[in-house]
C-alpha cells in the first residue's frame, strides 16, 4: 500500500493495553495510525511508554499526548487527519477505582466520548468503533449474555458510564447517520496487560510468595478473552459497517442488535466460555510452576459473580470466533511477564 493511499485510523487510548495491540495490528495491516493517549498515571506510565516506543518504530504511527476530554483536541485531529476509521478505546478503567474516584470516569468516559462524537459529527469517518464492556450487562443472570438482552442494571459507576456512552453513540448515530459499532469486552488478558488486573496482580504475588485475594470465596466465573483474539475481532469489525449490511439475511437469524432507527450495533467479543476463576488460577500455577497462597474473600462491591458471552453475532458478521484456551493464553502472559520484569 503506498503512503498516499494509506487509510488512516485514529486510535484513542493507543498506549493502553488494548490500544497498543490494536494499533500494532493496524500498522501490520498497512494502516497509518494516529495514536492519542493522555499517558495518565492511573498505573505505571513507564509500561505505557514502552508500548508506545514499539509503535513508534513504525513510520506510519503518529503519537499525540492529550486528554480526550479537553475541548477541541479531538476536533482538531479529525479536521487535520480526516480518519477513515476511529477506534475509541480511551477510558478510565477499573470497577473498584470508580467507587473511590467517580469524577475521573465522568470526565474521561462521558465527556471524552462526547468530544469524540462531536468531532465525528463535524468530520464523519467511514466507521466509528467504540469500546464498551461486559459490565454493561450488570445484574443480568440470563447466560450467555446476548447483545439484544436488556442491560439496565449496571452494578458500578464504571459500568454505568460505559452503558451511557452506548446510549450517547446511538443518539448521534440516529441524528447524523454516523455508522457506529460498540463492542463489549469480556475479561481481556495477555502480554502487556494492565498491572491493576487480576492476572497481573496474581502473577506478581505468587512470584513474591504473597497471598492472592480471591473474591466471592472463589465462586467467580469469567469469560476470559485473550488479547490477540480480541484484537482480531475489533479489526474484523471495521468492514462490518452497519450502514451497508442491512441486506445480510444471516443476521436476522442470529438476533442482530442493529438499531431499527440508526446505523448502530452492539457486538460482544468474548471467548464464549464461562470459566471458573479457580481454573484460571490453576492455569497460572502451572505456567509459573508454583502454587498460590489463597486468601478467600467475600464479594467486592460493584462486582458481578459471572460473565459469559454469546459471540454468535461477531462470528456471523466477520466469520471470526475467538478460541484461545486459558492454558495457552496464561502461559504466553507468564512468558512475557518474566521477560519484561527479568524474573
Amino acid at each position: 500500500m503506498s503512503i498516499s493511499k494509506q487509510k488512516v485510523a485514529l486510535v484513542t487510548g493507543a498506549a493502553g493495553f488494548i490500544g497498543f495491540h490494536t494499533s500494532k495490528k493496524l500498522l501490520e495491516n498497512g494502516w497509518k495510525v494516529i495514536g492519542l493517549d493522555s499517558m495518565s498515571d492511573y498505573y505505571d506510565v513507564s509500561l505505557k511508554e514502552r508500548r508506545e516506543s514499539i509503535l513508534l518504530q513504525n513510520e506510519s504511527y503518529y503519537s499525540v499526548h492529550k486528554k480526550i476530554e479537553t475541548k477541541n483536541v479531538l476536533m482538531e485531529i479529525f479536521k487535520n487527519e480526516r480518519p477513515n476509521v476511529v477506534i475509541h478505546l480511551a477510558a478510565q478503567a477499573g470497577v473498584r477505582y470508580s467507587i473511590e474516584n467517580p469524577r475521573s470516569y465522568l470526565e474521561s468516559n462521558i465527556i471524552g466520548t462526547f468530544e469524540l462524537l462531536e468531532a465525528a459529527r463535524a468530520y464523519p469517518p467511514e466507521h466509528v468503533l467504540m469500546a464498551s464492556t461486559s459490565s454493561a450487562y450488570g445484574s443480568n443472570v440470563k447466560m450467555p449474555h446476548r447483545e439484544t438482552d436488556k442491560a439496565d442494571s449496571q452494578m458500578s459507576f464504571y459500568a454505568a458510564t460505559k452503558k451511557s456512552t452506548e446510549n450517547m453513540a446511538h443518539s448521534y448515530s440516529h441524528l447524523f447517520r454516523l455508522p457506529i459499532t460498540m463492542f463489549r469486552f469480556f475479561t481481556v488478558y495477555g502480554p502487556w496487560g494492565r498491572p491493576d488486573m487480576a492476572l497481573f496482580k496474581f502473577t506478581k504475588a505468587i512470584l513474591n510468595d504473597d497471598a492472592i485475594d480471591i473474591y466471592n470465596h472463589g465462586n467467580m466465573r469469567r469469560d476470559f478473552t485473550y488479547i490477540d483474539d480480541l484484537v482480531v475481532g475489533i479489526v474484523s469489525l471495521i468492514d462490518a459497517n452497519p450502514l451497508s449490511d442491512s441486506s445480510n439475511d444471516q443476521l436476522t437469524s442470529r438476533n442482530d442488535s442493529k438499531s431499527s432507527v440508526a446505523p448502530f450495533r452492539v457486538v460482544n467479543i468474548g471467548n464464549s466460555t464461562s470459566e471458573k476463576l479457580t481454573d484460571f488460577i490453576s492455569a497460572l500455577e502451572t505456567a509459573l510452576g508454583k502454587k498460590a497462597k489463597k486468601n478467600l474473600m467475600p464479594m467486592q462491591q460493584g462486582d458481578v459473580a459471572a460473565t459469559w458471552a454469546d459471540a454468535l453475532l461477531l462470528e456471523t458478521l466477520t466469520g471470526y470466533k475467538p478460541s484461545t484456551e486459558i492454558t495457552t493464553g496464561v502461559k504466553r502472559f507468564v512468558e512475557w511477564y518474566k521477560s519484561y520484569y527479568k524474573e
